[in-house]
């Protein structure tokens, strides 16, 4: 359950393929999920610079700061690691970067980076790259992600795994909802029995990245009329009959995380309740009867359109239908009718169309798909029918 060694020469193979395609001499990465991609480290981004130097060759360098060089040495499968001493000491991390870049002959050559020197979050304030090295540098962040959807065999079995955790996490979730319950005691009491029935099952055999390890499965203030707002924010609510509540689930493993969200209704659903619940199921059919390598995601999202317009459910409408995923929560290629590219053998997105109705709440289901030549394969599997969805009171 751990991306092998073998996985990470594939990838950096048809990276450098690219690479000399373009006449690059390097690829400078500061993207936490393309690090990952070409090294398999994981860190906690904060203001301290980290980054992958590719080579044309294929070596594969991390230049980290000292407090992660021993964590790097451990996991990561560069060929050599490079530190600074911390941010912003008495000579900026940027500049102990140019020098490593500098020892390892890459002055004056061609550049590929996917930033130009480290992203502006957690305070940080230092040169850009191109400032304190001289070369020719070429914008790239497309290079590795293109590469990054499609998805290996491994990364296919990762996602799998976490869609069971967060298929676990989601039924406990739904087990313990309940009125007079706080939104917060029932997302924590289903995310920490889901984790710890993962830590005790695959201990020793995934490693559990990042700063959201395990799975966990909540509501995220989408409870009631609340649930209105797509990208709500927990409010501490308690749950009420006849709250209608769009849930979420996840697992990280070993980086992977699929997506599974519900709408659950508490009690006997009202009429219009059970309209637009099940308007948001055939909007999820339309999205999926038009799914498989060679259809454009443009396409995709335009069916689903169509037929909020055909349904006179425009006003409803919030939303694109879905997103790749994978190393990132939210990956490219999008469901939506501003993006074009086209559907292949291997894409892993989420198929997501949701209706919002003021007053009323949101009606919105997730499902990780996989695309195939024919059509897709669910990664993520848990009932989708209303009646198997309603919290008896």
């Amino acid at each position: 359950m751990i991306i092998s060694k073998k996985e990470i020469e594939r990838r950096v193979e048809l990276i450098t393929s690219e690479m000399n395609r373009k006449g690059l001499d390097a690829l400078y990465l500061v993207s936490p999920s393309s690090i990952a991609y070409v090294t398999n480290f994981f860190h906690i981004p904060t203001e301290r610079p980290v980054a992958a130097v590719l080579k044309s060759d294929g070596e594969k360098i991390l230049i980290v700061p000292r407090l992660e060089y021993e964590h790097a040495q451990r996991y990561s499968y560069a060929d050599k690691i490079f530190y600074y001493l911390e941010y912003p000491d008495e000579k900026h991390p940027m500049i102990v970067i140019s020098e490593i870049l500098r020892s390892l002959g890459l002055e004056g050559k061609r550049i590929g980076f996917d930033a130009d020197g480290h992203g502006h979050v957690f305070g940080y304030r230092g040169p850009r790259l191109s400032e304190v090295l001289r070369a020719e540098y070429s914008y790239e962040r497309d290079l590795v992600e293109k590469l990054r959807m499609i998805k290996s065999e491994e990364e296919i079995r990762l996602l799998r795994e976490s869609a069971k955790w967060a298929q676990l996490a989601h039924r406990l979730l739904q087990e313990y909802t309940r009125p007079g319950a706080l939104e917060d005691e029932i997302s924590l009491r289903a995310s920490m029995e889901a984790t710890l029935a993962m830590a005790k099952a695959l201990r020793g055999v995934y490693r559990p990245f990042g700063m959201t390890s395990g799975a966990r499965a909540g509501f995220r203030g989408q409870v009631g009329s609340h649930s209105y707002y797509p990208h709500s924010m927990t409010i501490h609510a308690v749950i009420k009959r006849g709250d209608v509540l769009v849930t979420g689930a996840t697992a990280n493993v070993s980086g992977y995380g699929a997506e599974l969200e519900r709408t659950l209704i508490v009690g006997k659903p009202t009429e219009e309740q059970s309209r637009f619940f099940n308007l948001m199921l055939r909007a999820r059919e339309v999205a999926l009867e038009n799914i498989r390598a060679g259809v454009r995601c443009s396409d995709v999202d335009r069916a689903v359109r169509r037929f909020f317009k055909e349904k006179d459910l425009l006003r409803y409408w919030r939303h694109h239908t879905g997103h790749g995923i994978g190393l990132d929560y939210h990956e490219a290629p999008f469901f939506d009718i501003g993006d074009e590219t086209v559907l292949q053998e291997g894409m892993v997105m989420t198929v997501e169309p949701g209706i919002y109705v003021e007053g009323l709440g949101g009606f919105r289901h997730s499902d990780t798909i996989l695309v195939t030549r024919d059509g897709y394969e669910f990664i993520t599997n848990y009932p989708i029918d209303l009646e198997e969805l309603v919290i008896d009171v």
